[in-house]
């Protein structure tokens, strides 16, 4: 269990993590506005506009594998297959991010669908 909430601490932080090259970005385009940032983030372009897609997409991927770890503990389906899928989520997603700051878009997508399915697994190997 404790592979699968270090797994969870993990995806709770990326989000965070993938911030730092949207406020990167931002402060190319003079200077970090922190009066009106999302105002300043909908006029990023290139590298940025793809560093805010993929922080954005961070949360939302972070909903269905908290459901699922979370599923994981509660119906104690904690075992090493689990675990192992836990880790391909948290691997996937930090490559989902660098391929999305590379514009590899194909690669992307890869492994955003191996992340994805990663969670529903875990989430379906939890029903009775």
């Amino acid at each position: 269990m404790e592979i699968l909430i270090i797994c969870l601490f993990i995806a709770a932080l990326l989000p965070y993590i993938g911030k730092l090259p949207v406020a990167v970005a931002m402060s190319k385009i003079g200077g970090y506005d922190n009066q009106h940032p999302r105002e300043q983030q909908s006029k990023l372009t290139g590298f940025g506009a793809r560093s805010l897609a993929a922080h954005q997409n961070a949360f939302e991927s972070l909903i269905v594998f908290a459901i699922a770890i979370l599923c994981a503990i509660a119906t104690k389906t904690t075992g090493e297959f689990i675990q192992q899928l836990a880790m391909t989520h948290i691997a996937a997603r930090i490559a989902y991010h660098i391929f999305y700051l590379m514009n590899l878009s194909t690669l992307r997508s890869l492994v955003w669908f191996v992340a994805t399915c990663s969670s529903f697994v875990i989430i379906y190997k939890c029903m009775p």
